[in-house]
């Protein structure tokens, strides 16, 4: 295979990835201006928005064992966009909430944010994604080097503050949440298992 093979592969993923993205912002967008979204449009954007972020924050975690495992290393280009996909959601989560739920009501925000876990833990998932936005740059993966590792492994914690968010957001059926915990859970398994074995490796060579 050419390079020039291997560049379009690699632009026809990124186009996929975008466009699988971007479906439900549309349909949101779509339900809102022809009126035949729920008689709460707030609360449903709030709830699409927020499981979208965390469906595709998985996604962007499960990009390194699905390379591992089915050996196409342009699946690993793709991270990136996804992670940045999840932020990008994970802002329009926060913004409906700042504005549309609480009117930028700031002192009940605050208040909102130190009374209740569930709110806080969506906040501390949120903080915690914005250095991983910002500094997924290539000039600030230069920069950074092995720092730039390091830090990206916050994505763990956000990860698990978004799921306990998720899950306290539901009202009686906390299945969803489970099964994302579950699969978050595996692919942890899977890096510690890989982990596991290179030391292994090593420690016999």
């Amino acid at each position: 295979m050419t390079v020039s093979d291997a560049r379009r592969r690699v632009l026809l993923l990124k186009g996929l990835t975008w466009v699988i993205c971007l479906i439900p912002l549309v349909w949101s967008v779509w339900l809102f201006t022809t009126g035949r979204g729920s008689v709460d449009p707030v609360e449903e954007w709030l709830h699409r928005s927020g499981k979208t972020s965390v469906i595709i924050l998985i996604a962007s975690l499960a990009v390194t064992p699905l390379r591992r495992l089915a050996g196409w290393n342009d699946l690993q280009k793709l991270r990136r966009l996804l992670g940045l996909f999840a932020f990008f959601y994970a802002v329009v989560h926060l913004g409906v909430y700042l504005y549309f739920d609480q009117g930028l009501a700031w002192s009940f925000i605050v208040e909102d944010v130190v009374e209740r876990p569930f709110i806080f833990s969506g906040t501390l998932s949120f903080l915690l994604m914005v250095p991983l936005a910002l500094t997924s740059t290539r000039g600030a993966i230069r920069r950074l080097g092995k720092k730039w590792v390091t830090l990206h492994r916050l994505v763990y914690i956000a990860m698990a503050a978004a799921l306990l968010h998720y899950t306290w957001g539901q009202k009686a059926d906390i299945r969803d949440p489970l099964i994302a915990a579950a699969i978050v859970v595996a692919l942890f398994a899977a890096r510690v298992w890989w982990w596991w074995q290179k030391r292994a490796r090593a420690a016999a060579a």
